[in-house]
């Protein structure tokens, strides 16, 4: 079976090399361009991925493109940067492909200094903390290395279009009584500045976003 990988993407043709050199056997990427100023996209078809123009810019409008476009029964996300590597996914997937989960979500480990600035780090155990009250789901991290099946994941009818998608995402699974599971992947320095935990303000911006997500699902 193939499972389609769906890679948000804004300026990373750093990265993209590395990333898509590594996808294993079987599993095929899916670049959503949101709107680089780069050779993102050029670079990624010259590897052979299939590239998705999503114009309309925020993280979670480039996964849901991605996840429209695609028509694997099996998807998985993760990030472009080069922090997560492609090589993991199939621990990832395999218990959405074995029948045993419903959306597997990678738990990171930082693999080298400056991985995980601290600021992001804090800010994830407090959500992850909160989601474990909230949701009963054993998760300590609400990773952006994930798998889940395509039909279902259109079905619980996503709305948020920046960084509250992959909570989102998570809240709806989890009330609509999804087996959710984690594994632990490695997490690395991506290559360039992050857009989110590379600056305290770019994480406060990801924190507001997921605040407002989960003040939504607690109406």
């Amino acid at each position: 079976m193939t499972v389609e990988v769906i890679l948000p993407c804004l300026n990373e043709e750093a990265a993209l090399g590395w990333v898509l050199g590594r996808m294993p056997d079987g599993y095929r990427a899916v670049v959503v361009d949101n709107g680089s100023t780069d050779r993102s996209a050029e670079i990624a078809r010259d590897l052979g991925a299939r590239v998705v123009d999503e114009p309309r810019r925020g993280f979670g409008a480039a996964c849901h493109a991605g996840l429209l476009a695609a028509g694997a029964e099996v998807v998985c996300f993760m990030d472009a940067d080069a922090s997560l590597d492609p090589r993991q996914l199939p621990a990832v997937a395999e218990p959405v492909l074995g029948g045993r989960a419903d959306l597997v979500l990678g738990a990171r480990r930082p693999r080298a200094a400056g991985a995980w600035p601290w600021h992001a780090r804090l800010g994830n155990a407090v959500l992850a903390r909160g989601l474990r009250r909230r949701t009963g789901a054993p998760l300590h991290d609400l990773g952006p290395m994930r798998a889940a099946r395509r039909s279902e994941l259109l079905a619980l009818g996503l709305t948020d279009r920046r960084f509250g998608y992959p909570l989102e995402m998570v809240l709806r699974a989890a009330a609509s009584g999804w087996r959710i599971a984690e594994v632990e992947v490695d997490y690395l320095r991506r290559a360039g500045r992050s857009k989110v935990t590379g600056t305290v303000r770019g994480t406060m911006r990801a924190a507001s976003d997921m605040r407002r997500v989960m003040a939504d699902h607690m109406r």
